[in-house]
């Protein structure tokens, strides 16, 4: 390609090395942007595809039927402190020979007791009369049988006549998984289980990335257009002088390359060393194996080609001004004001959103597009909302430093969204989170009631069962029976025997271990248990929310900084003639201040506003509720934000001084 011949590369790179120190700080601050986005879009890359290595790792739990079966399979969930036990039970049939669950060296002999590190470590910790499953360890299950470390898990041995695979256990709609009956089984392959709290995950894993990648990806390729002005200007010169469009495309597809792939790496450095602290954050009941967030080579190099091809056609795109009119770019005459077809393209995107929703309020993917495009039509409105407000500003302004930022809006808009960008994009974000939490609060039974089903006929049997294994465990306890929907699969006509005692988790823990094969095929539950999972998703919501607020706002302060250090260097040739012409330094940082903080009160306002309107069709829902104290955390982010927004304006103050105090504006 001979516009990226070696003509090309090499007055590309003479051209860098001539920008002198300001270039060299120009260029590093188009590396460091490329570099945040990288690091980040690979970490949220990498946590999508550690949930689906955490999910193969479990399809062994959820057994399929099987006409030539080997082995039988069935699956309970017990607890200890509240934390789910998920109890394996497994027997070989007469005459079969069964390969070996996963993460185990062999089948298990009846009696045989094998768990994960983490029960593992805590049946060490507890005393007998509080395990929750009773028996010798024969052994440690390997990485292949849990989902995450502290996954708790045992695969118990039976005899194939055990009433533990032969007693059918009750499915309850409450906790999909939690309980499988005995299925007898060909291998320990499984199945991917379609319900439960995985697809709550998968949809929160989708919103959390549209959320963080829209604003990574606007930082991205918003990094080949710092310090535009200037490489237009140098480009402009060379197009008077006869270089051919295909030539300028070339170089500034060459530094936009040079510049995105040296951002990438330093970004893929970054995200090496961000992989241990991603991994402690516990996600869906613990943290991460390292190796799960680990994206592997061919994901790798994908990102850091499409990081290096995004910077490339955002520095190509906007470059027909200089290759059309190079005079007016080398002069210094005004560009074109924004189209009013933004405004109409922003609203034409709210409104086909808000009719799909509503003809689609059952699904999730296609809502989830149009909620992306939302989110991208923020940036298309974004240059206009700055051209219309500097244009007002200029037409109010009573002081010098008001109307330098209004004069500042209106002629070069682009360059105004870009530093506020960030922000108004995370203002979207906490709007879309402000209003909205999942409830955990169980609304079945009681916490320090434990309860189990049989029939009616049975009741009294088993009240006397439990009553005398409590006694002998030295447990002081209340038996009784109810109505309440908490244990299932006492069959028609059944009845609840219920256990209630004080002393709290303990005290809880000790009864349930003393209870536990009461009622074959059942473990003793309370209403706390039967809502774990819910009470579970309840609190990585929260989590996630914050975290996705932490990001967002981190990359729209540090896009903030670099932006304002850039437009400081693009710009230097005006702020040295306004100091020539005895404009004060405090007026040009005032100046700067407005220029920022009054786009800021109206976009971030507005894209807060369209944060709450696109979150109500996905999130006010069922299982959700509207909680005031969302308007305290919206404020609190709005705070933190405009105090990182100035500091890091306050950051590139030196740099302002600098370029000011200099003899006079230098030609490039």
């Amino acid at each position: 390609m001979r516009a990226l011949d070696r003509t090309t590369w090499t007055l590309t790179w003479r051209l860098t090395r001539a920008g002198g120190r300001t270039g060299l700080l120009a260029t590093s601050l188009s590396v460091a942007a490329a570099a945040i986005s990288t690091a980040l879009l690979l970490i949220c890359v990498a946590v999508n595809l550690g949930f689906q290595q955490r999910a193969d790792r479990i399809d062994w739990r959820t057994p399929v039927k099987s006409a030539a079966p080997v082995a039988v399979e069935a699956v309970g969930t017990t607890f200890s402190g509240g934390t789910p036990v998920t109890v394996v039970d497994v027997a070989q049939l007469p005459g079969k020979k069964a390969p070996a669950p996963p993460g185990m060296p062999r089948f298990p002999e009846p009696g045989e007791v094998w768990v994960s590190p983490a029960l593992a470590d805590l049946l060490h910790r507890l005393p007998t009369d509080r395990h929750p499953v009773p028996g010798t360890v024969a052994g440690t299950l390997g990485r292949a049988a849990v989902a995450h470390p502290g996954d708790l898990v045992a695969v118990v041995g039976h005899r194939p006549t055990a009433v533990a695979v032969t007693t059918p256990r009750a499915d309850d709609a409450r906790r999909p998984g939690d309980t499988v009956t005995p299925t007898r089984v060909a291998d320990f392959t499984g199945r991917r289980s379609t319900d439960g709290i995985g697809s709550g995950y998968v949809a929160l894993a989708k919103i959390a990335t549209i959320l963080v990648v829209v604003p990574l990806l606007v930082l991205g390729a918003s990094s080949a257009r710092l310090s535009v002005s200037r490489r237009d200007q140098r480009l402009a010169a060379l197009r008077l002088i006869g270089a051919t469009p295909g030539r300028i495309a070339g170089m500034t597809a060459a530094e936009a390359a040079l510049t995105g792939a040296a951002g990438a790496l330093l970004g893929t450095i970054g995200y090496g060393l961000l992989m241990p602290a991603t991994a402690r954050v516990s996600v869906a009941g613990g943290s991460w194996y390292a190796a799960d967030l680990w994206v592997g080579l061919p994901m790798l190099l994908a990102v850091l080609a499409g990081v290096v091809a995004m910077v490339v056609v955002s520095a190509l795109v906007g470059l027909r001004q200089v290759v059309v009119g190079p005079l007016g770019v080398a002069r210094r005459s005004k560009p074109p004001r924004m189209s009013f077809l933004r405004a109409l393209a922003f609203v034409a995107v709210i409104v086909g959103y808000s009719l799909f929703t509503q003809e689609h309020k059952s699904d999730v993917n296609g809502p989830l597009v149009f909620f992306a495009a939302v989110f991208l039509a923020l940036s298309v409105i974004g240059p206009w909302v700055v051209g219309v407000l500097g244009r007002i500003i200029c037409a109010l302004a009573q002081k010098p430093a008001t109307l330098l930022a209004g004069r500042r809006l209106l002629d070069d808009p682009k360059s105004g969204w870009r530093t506020v960008s960030g922000l108004t994009l995370a203002g979207f974000v906490a709007g879309f989170f402000a209003l909205f939490a999942i409830s955990g609060v169980s609304p079945w039974g009681h916490p320090d009631t434990l309860a189990v089903a049989v029939p009616k006929s049975r009741a009294a049997v088993v009240q006397q069962d439990a009553r005398h294994r409590l006694e002998h465990a030295g447990i002081t306890a209340t038996i009784g029976t109810d109505t309440d929907w908490v244990a299932t699969g006492g069959g028609e006509n059944s009845v609840q025997v219920t256990a209630t005692m004080p002393g709290g988790t303990e005290q809880l823990d000790r009864a349930r271990t003393a209870l536990t094969s009461l009622v074959p095929g059942q473990y003793p539950v309370t209403g706390t248990d039967i809502d774990w999972s819910t009470r579970l998703f309840a609190d990585d919501f929260s989590n996630a929310t914050r975290v996705i607020l932490g990001v967002t706002f981190i990359t729209a302060i540090a896009s903030a900084g670099i932006t304002a250090a850039a437009s400081v260097l693009d710009r230097r040739r005006t702020y040295g003639l306004l100091r020539l012409a005895g404009t004060p330094l405090r007026t040009l940082d005032a100046a700067r201040r407005k220029e920022t903080l009054l786009p800021v009160a109206v976009l971030a306002g507005g894209a807060a506003l369209t944060g709450i309107f696109t979150a109500a069709p996905l999130t006010l829902g069922e299982g959700s509720s509207i909680e005031t104290g969302g308007l305290v955390l919206l404020a609190l982010c709005f705070g933190v934000g405009v105090a990182g927004l100035l500091a890091a304006g306050a950051l590139s103050r030196p740099l302002l001084r600098s370029v000011t105090e200099q003899s006079g504006p230098r030609p490039e």
